[in-house]
């Protein structure tokens, strides 16, 4: 377990990297005492620095949810961050990639509750019973920590949460079979990655679900009008300078966005 200057240290350390945009070193190579506690105490420092100035959470982030991306990570557990209200951006969005350290993409869906949720034994109808919406969408990763990682690392630095672009059509749960939303993921005109959702932990909402119970051990709830990212059921893509990253979600829509 860290101490408390050592935590601070940390946060420190990753609000510096998000705003020089150079990775910093990784809190269970700086710490190698670190524990899971330390990481989300990390995180959450680093989000009330973020609402201290002027940031709003408008939901949370579950990553990792899928074998694809564990796999691409080499970590075999979720994690989870926060959505901030300046990282929501619309479809076709244009973004500097000087504003990230190495910035990845990955498609999504994302849920909009109408309902609370709070856990322990929250399951998958009451997710799809809370939700009123659901958003195709793709997120923007960035570590602010260098490779390798652990789940200390990912934790600690909001689950790699950079951006958030919603897009397609959205639809109502109880209107598609949400394990066959598939989406083929384009980089310019190249066909990069290709994936259905029903990779996120068999069903998209068990993300949802896996979240509200783990927030729910720490006395928080999803609250009506947050939005949850359920996590990638691809790989994540690399962006480059001046690269257009496309996610045809079939029936539901296509969201996209540009790096300058």
């Amino acid at each position: 377990m860290l101490t408390d200057s050592e935590r601070q240290e940390a946060v420190n350390a990753l609000i510096r990297a998000e705003e020089t945009k150079i990775q910093a070193t990784q809190p269970s190579v700086a710490w190698p005492h670190i524990e899971i506690e330390d990481a989300y105490a990390i995180s959450a420092a680093v989000a009330q620095y973020k609402v201290d100035k002027g940031s709003k959470i408008i939901g949370h982030k579950v990553g990792l949810t899928s074998k694809a991306m564990q796999r691409s990570s080499n970590i075999d557990e979720p994690d989870y961050g926060h959505i901030f209200s300046d990282m929501v951006l619309s479809d076709g969005a244009v973004v500097k990639h000087a504003d990230f350290c190495v910035p990845r993409v990955e498609p999504e869906l994302t849920f909009v509750l109408k309902d609370r949720l709070m856990g322990p034994n929250i399951g998958l109808v009451d997710v799809l019973n809370a939700t009123d919406y659901i958003v195709p969408s793709i997120e923007i990763i960035d570590a602010r920590v260098c490779e390798p990682r652990k789940i200390y690392d990912t934790v600690s630095d909001n689950g790699a949460g950079a951006g958030l672009i919603l897009g397609g059509r959205p639809v109502r749960p109880d209107v598609v079979d949400l394990r066959w939303i598939g989406a083929i993921f384009h980089r310019n005109s190249a066909i990069e990655e290709t994936g259905l959702a029903a990779g996120v932990l068999g069903h998209p909402a068990m993300a949802v679900a896996w979240l509200a119970n783990r927030l729910g051990s720490f006395g928080v709830a999803l609250e009506p009008g947050h939005m949850v990212l359920s996590g990638s059921f691809t790989r994540p893509v690399w962006a480059a300078k001046g690269d257009t990253l496309h996610a045809d979600f079939g029936p539901l829509g296509t969201v996209a966005v540009s790096f300058e």
